[in-house]
């Protein structure tokens, strides 16, 4: 991919990143539905980064991402704010399937897990993802 900056510099690129983001307490949260909203808002965080979310799936306590970002971003930041705007958007949305298995105003799990997928190729990270075992 090529993309020009603001510098009118050329920069190549393609870079991505596996993440996994876990509940809060690994509590079982997530339903088929809550997983499609997550993925919704994903895609639209990462598109307001100008990332693009690649690959989604997750179970009933975690989720794994597949993003692809330009090197302007700062990983960090991204995951941040997926994960910000994911916890307060499921939160409010499905406030009362939430409460029953989280509390303390918690969604996510503070830490996560970042890993490049330069060692694996992209296909078998797909496949990993692909084959998360949704919850009913």
């Amino acid at each position: 991919m090529v993309h020009t900056t603001a510098l009118d510099r050329h920069v190549v690129y393609n870079l991505h990143a596996h993440l996994v983001f876990v509940t809060k307490y690994r509590r079982g949260a997530m339903t088929d539905q809550i997983l499609t909203r997550c993925e919704e808002i994903t895609r639209q965080v990462c598109s307001d980064f100008e990332a693009e979310l690649k690959q989604f799936n997750g179970k009933a306590d975690h989720v794994h991402l597949l993003v692809h970002y330009p090197p302007k971003v700062q990983l960090s930041k991204l995951v941040n704010s997926l994960k910000g705007i994911s916890a307060r958007l499921i939160r409010k949305e499905y406030d009362s399937h939430i409460r029953r298995h989280l509390w303390g105003g918690h969604f996510w799990s503070s830490s996560y897990t970042a890993r490049s997928c330069g060692g694996a190729p992209q296909t078998v990270v797909h496949q990993y993802i692909e084959n998360q075992k949704r919850p009913a």
